[in-house]
């Protein structure tokens, strides 16, 4: 048993954690190869993020000079900064160890990544073509040298630094002649793959990465100097994503939002990445000449920046280097063929993407769209995929008489821009546009439609623990709860009416609802299960979440832990609880699944003396989900759909493969026993087949 005096672990280390088990799938032998390479982009991707938001948090309380307690857990922040900037240069020099691994393995499939100088004669001519017709017409180069004025450098897109040694001379200070030194920045175009497949010779395939395509051409680019040397070098710089919202009256909210990420653009650095191979006078022009100080994270990487592209690594028609695409499901008893809602209104439904196929909700929305018998759609939306059949079919409501009611978050985290492009599409097209609450983001994840029946309104509608995106449902795990009971849909629409008359507080006795009553409510079921506790019967908790940061409902598991309530918590990614500890967590454990897929759903399971009570939620517990959010969980009334979350929690905990431990220590072990190998992700994909082959033969 763990004996420690912390109570917490700190939430930035902790995310850095897990964005270590994201390294540790790269590393994974028996992950497919060009997977790995993907995580390596994913890896690179979530760390981007981090320094845009929580590095850039640490540092703004750094340059208040606050402690930032709530935040960093005691830490002084100065400290934590320093501690953030190792751990991240311990995990890139792994990054490129493992890439490198990667490389050595890749070549043994066949497959070449090559740089600049391995291009063959016979690739010349393409390399050489493929320069002048697809990417110099997009570069943007600018010459350092003479301006006044230092361009701005746009956030994580990637540059080489160009150094020329030019042949002719000048003199220096001390009337001493020497080179001339130029200086230059080439921009990595967006619009080109990072990875130019050249022409295959055999059966070998060979990839040459844009930066070293350009590197190769940069004789083309600079003609009109006579150097005599080149180089170029790859640096990025990272700037602080907070949005900083003004106060003029006369704007919209989404002229307010569009200001605000717009100033994005020009806001502080707070992490330098460069290629350490840079020279030292090429470097030190660069740092003086952007302002970088020694308040901002300065990180020595590798010869390539923006690994993130990895994640589009071609395929090179090589399946058996990629995960087997798997076939969603139908939800069992619920056809996309007739009528979803007479199927809804018999019972309740519940659909657990991606093992089950998300055009069950573009089906109820469609249907919705074209019954003439509904009146009305409302539906709060967080992300949209790109392509939005979600968007679609709303217009398409829109358009056949439905009067159609969108709650869009504007404030989405790098989806800003995006949300707004589609509430003027939307707007335009007739759909009521609700804009939020003040003070509040809504991540509630809800839909309602009203159909008339009869002489009254009948209500049916959908809530989910994850966005309504058919493009990420592919590779989230979420679940989706269908239902006609008009209690719980009663107050759904008590949801609504709260986007649209914020000072009204209403009360809720199905609904789980962010900031009132999350919080209080499951601090009643933690009471509940430790007064069984203390009166000797059976009392336990299970928890799946992506985050848990609160520590005021850490400090209420601890509690229950004390009182003998036996938890188990399921937690992709930051954990500041500390389990396992003697005399403060002992009865708990936790456990990290990074796999395939990202896990993303919210479940709650109570004891509850033995008639289990079960929850699906939009909210981690977070301070953000739990005070300064509209979050929205359901009760769950149906007993089989009951055991299926029972059940699923049940082989998601019994992972053996793919689970990590969390301790104190924080190393990201894997969980080993005796137990035959249970991979989580693909064994609850065999639940959901098996349900299914069962109903087939009992017909």
């Amino acid at each position: 048993m763990i004996k420690t005096k912390n109570q917490y672990i700190n939430r930035e280390i902790s995310w850095l954690m897990f964005n270590d088990r994201v390294l540790q799938e790269s590393a994974d032998k028996n992950v497919p190869l060009l997977e790995r390479l993907r995580f390596l982009g994913i890896f690179s991707n979530n760390l981007d993020e981090f320094f845009k938001v929580r590095y850039a948090t640490v540092k703004r309380i750094v340059l208040a000079g606050k402690k930032g307690k709530s935040v960093l857990g005691g830490e002084k922040a100065k400290d934590l900064l320093a501690e953030i900037t190792e751990i991240v240069i311990n995990q890139q020099s792994k990054s490129l160890e493992i890439h490198d691994e990667i490389e050595k393995e890749l070549e043994a499939e066949g497959i070449f990544l090559i740089d600049e100088t391995e291009v063959s004669e016979s690739q010349e001519e393409f390399v050489k073509n493929y320069f002048l017709e697809k990417v110099s017409p997009q570069l943007m180069t600018i010459v350092l040298n003479d301006l006044n004025k230092f361009p701005l450098l746009k956030d994580t897109e990637a540059y080489l630094a160009v150094k020329m040694v030019l042949n002719k001379t000048k003199k220096d200070h001390k009337d001493k002649e020497r080179n001339e030194i130029r200086f230059a920045l080439i921009e990595i175009p967006k619009g080109i793959s990072r990875f130019v497949v050249l022409p295959p010779e055999g059966d070998k395939n060979y990839i040459i990465i844009l930066d070293d395509l350009i590197r190769y051409c940069l004789d083309r680019i600079f003609p009109m100097f006579d150097y005599e040397s080149i180089s170029a070098h790859m640096i990025k710089i990272t700037r602080d994503a907070e949005l900083d919202i003004d106060n003029d009256l006369s704007k919209t909210f989404i002229e307010k939002i569009s200001s605000s990420v717009a100033g994005r653009k020009i806001s502080d650095p707070v992490r330098f990445v460069y290629d350490k191979c840079i020279a030292g006078d090429t470097l030190e022009f660069l740092k003086k000449k952007m302002q970088i100080e020694d308040t901002d994270s300065v990180i020595p990487g590798g010869r390539y920046h923006n690994r993130r592209d990895y994640m589009d690594f071609p395929s090179l028609g090589r399946p058996d280097l990629m995960y087997e695409k798997i076939t969603p499901l139908p939800v069992k008893g619920l056809s996309l063929e007739g009528s979803l809602l007479e199927r809804i209104a018999e019972k309740d439904y519940l659909m657990y993407a991606p093992y089950h196929t998300f055009s069950y909700i573009i089906k109820f929305l469609r249907e919705a769209a074209l019954d003439p018998k509904v009146k009305s759609i409302k539906i709060t939306v967080y992300r949209l995929a790109k392509d939005s059949q979600v968007a679609a079919s709303l217009i398409n409501a829109v358009k056949n008489g439905k009067q159609v009611t969108m709650q869009i978050e504007l404030r989405a985290r790098f989806d800003e821009q995006a949300n707004i492009n589609y509430a003027e599409e939307l707007q335009a097209e007739g759909v009521k546009l609700i804009f939020g609450v003040p003070g509040l983001k809504v991540h509630s994840k809800i839909c309602l439609i009203e159909r008339k029946e009869g002489d009254s309104l009948k209500r049916y509608g959908f809530i989910s623990t994850g966005n309504f995106n058919e493009a990420t449902a592919k590779i989230y795990t979420d679940y989706t709860l269908f239902t006609a009971d008009e209690a719980v849909l009663k107050e759904v629409k008590i949801v609504f009416d709260f986007f649209e008359t914020t000072y009204k507080i209403y009360k809720y006795k199905h609904l789980v609802i962010s900031p009132h009553y999350t919080k209080s409510l499951f601090i009643k079921l933690i009471d509940k299960e430790i007064q069984s506790a203390k009166l000797g019967r059976e009392a336990y908790i299970k928890i799946k979440m992506n985050s848990f940061t609160s520590y005021e409902m850490v400090d209420k598991l601890y509690e229950a832990s004390r009182a003998g309530v036996k938890i188990q918590m399921i937690i992709r990614g930051v954990c500041c609880l500390i389990p396992g500890v003697e005399g403060m967590s002992e009865n708990i454990e936790a456990i990290s699944i990074v796999d395939k897929f990202l896990e993303h759903p919210r479940v709650f399971i109570f004891c509850n003396g033995g008639d289990p009570k079960i929850y699906i939620s939009s909210a981690d517990w977070m301070t953000r989900n739990l005070d300064n959010r509209v979050e929205v969980g359901t009760p769950i009334y149906d007993k089989d759909i009951k055991q299926e979350l029972i059940d699923t929690f049940e082989i998601s905990w019994s992972d053996n493969v793919k689970a990590r431990i969390f301790n104190q220590d924080q190393n990201n072990v894997y969980r080993k026993n005796d137990l035959p190998k249970l991979r989580s992700q693909f064994a609850i994909y065999d639940y959901y087949l098996n349900k299914l082959n069962a109903k087939n033969t009992s017909n």
